[in-house]
């Protein structure tokens, strides 16, 4: 199966609007593949890949797989999808979409795949957005979008590849890497995992399929014992301790919202490095980012300047407006180390008060950690709490939202997002910041919010 890509023109996408297929169609469609797909609903992604000529059907038929040679599908497919059907009967062979990022990303002599618990989508923007400043021009496969480019994947014309290498359900086996980046590992996806022991023993394998350079966080215990042993490749170290290849010195310990650093390598300093993304856990994506970059070759002047311009990517702290004083922002942490970090960054800030509004993301990540969500949602002034999105579980740990506000002093839970906004907006004062958080569609609440803020404004 592995070199299919060799042996077919014609490529079908069950479901190429969504945010992981559309970067590899485009990708393909730029390397001179014929390709076609389908979806259900309109979006800004299938407008882009409408844009290049790629013909779309809107809804799912059988018809619409004729004459194709491969067939790609998204893991939310189900199996009795009628265009996968046909296409068995047809004796068209199909992939899921993870087993086609592994065969696009092998053709790609210098592929650069980003994995860790926290922070993938952040670095891999981070890489992404220096690499085209340098004027390499990479091809990209992001999980959210870059705002610098306008969407969450690239085709480009080198040999360069950087791919967000998520490990759920181990996904990212699917890869093997020139460069892989190891940010952190954390017990999460415990539905699948189990335990962290499994989770490390996966990064393990993923480092093993690494062909040349892994570059890994020289602070996180559990990713030095994924990589204890190995010298099938290059290791280079990143962090805060000494034993770092590469290090963060001389913090800044102001309370503002940009990180300053500077950056040592092999105990020298070589620059000093201002970052336009608040957090204290950024240093260490932008510490991997300069690592990776320098390792092919970039400049030091082009990685300072590239390390300040990016303002971050979609999702994560983002500003979506001052109306009436207050601020409003949105972010994808679902995790309680993400919202620990991105919490704490809000409170550094200067805002007079930060009102957090969480959406649970899962019932087995809540259960299993309630008692650290609850530790992190300490943090804020105020937090407000919304149903469980259940995304692919029933409710078999029988945790309700109300079992986590039970745990945090003050907080309180509403059950729809109208609800949440009456809410916030009838306490809220000007100076204060709204943040609303987690892996679901909770930036629907943030997006109301401005959107009534505006209508008043009228």
């Amino acid at each position: 199966m592995n070199d299919i890509l060799s042996r077919v023109k014609k490529v079908h996408f069950v479901g190429i609007g969504g945010s992981g297929m559309c970067p590899i169609a485009e990708i393909l469609i730029h390397r001179g593949f014929e390709v076609s797909g389908s979806d259900n609903a309109e979006s800004d992604t299938l407008q882009r890949i409408k844009s290049y000529g790629i013909p779309v059907y809107m809804g799912q038929r059988a018809e619409n797989v004729q004459g194709k040679e491969l067939v790609v599908y998204s893991a939310a497919i189900k199996a009795d999808n009628p265009e996968l059907v046909a296409a068995k009967e047809l004796s068209i062979p199909c992939v899921e979409r993870s087993v086609m990022l592994g065969m696009v990303t092998s053709r790609y002599p210098k592929s650069i795949c980003v994995s860790g618990t926290h922070g993938k989508t952040t670095t891999t923007g981070l890489i992404t957005s220096i690499l085209i400043d340098a004027g390499t021009d990479p091809s990209a496969v992001i999980g959210g979008k870059l705002p610098s480019i306008g969407t969450n994947g690239r085709a480009g014309s080198s040999d360069k590849i950087v791919v967000e290498s998520c490990e759920y359900v181990d996904t990212f086996l699917q890869l093997h890497p020139y460069l892989a980046v190891i940010l952190n590992i954390d017990s999460d996806h415990l539905d699948y995992f189990k335990n962290l022991e499994n989770i490390i023993q996966s990064f393990r394998q993923f480092a093993k399929q690494t062909s040349s350079v892994l570059v890994v966080n020289g602070d996180d215990s559990n990713t030095m014992k994924a990589i204890d042993g190995l010298t099938h490749a290059k290791i280079i170290t990143f962090g805060k301790g000494e034993a770092c290849s590469y290090r963060a010195v001389n913090i800044s310990d102001t309370k503002e919202a940009r990180e300053n650093f500077d950056v040592m390598k092999d105990g020298k300093i070589l620059c000093n490095v201002t970052l336009s993304i608040p957090g204290k856990h950024n240093i260490y994506n932008a510490l991997a980012a300069f690592a990776v970059c320098d390792f092919m070759g970039i400049s030091t002047e082009q990685l300072t300047k590239s390390l300040h311009a990016f303002t971050g990517v979609h999702r994560r702290f983002e500003m979506l407006g001052k109306y009436e004083g207050i601020t409003i922002a949105d972010d994808f942490a679902h995790h309680p180390t993400e919202l620990t970090a991105t919490l704490t960054a809000a409170m550094q800030m200067g805002f007079h008060e930060v009102w957090t509004i969480f959406q649970p993301h899962t019932y087995s990540r809540t259960a299993l950690l309630l008692d650290d969500f609850a530790k992190a949602l300490t943090i804020p002034d105020h937090a407000i709490v919304s149903e469980i999105l259940a995304v692919r579980e029933t409710n078999t740990y029988n945790v309700y939202a109300e079992d986590l506000v039970k745990k945090v002093p003050g907080a309180v839970y509403r059950k729809t997002f109208p609800e949440i906004a009456d809410y916030v907006m009838e306490h809220v004062k000007p100076g204060d910041l709204i943040l609303t958080m987690g892996g679901g569609n909770i930036y629907q609440c943030a997006n109301l919010i401005v959107d009534r803020y505006k209508a008043r404004a009228k």
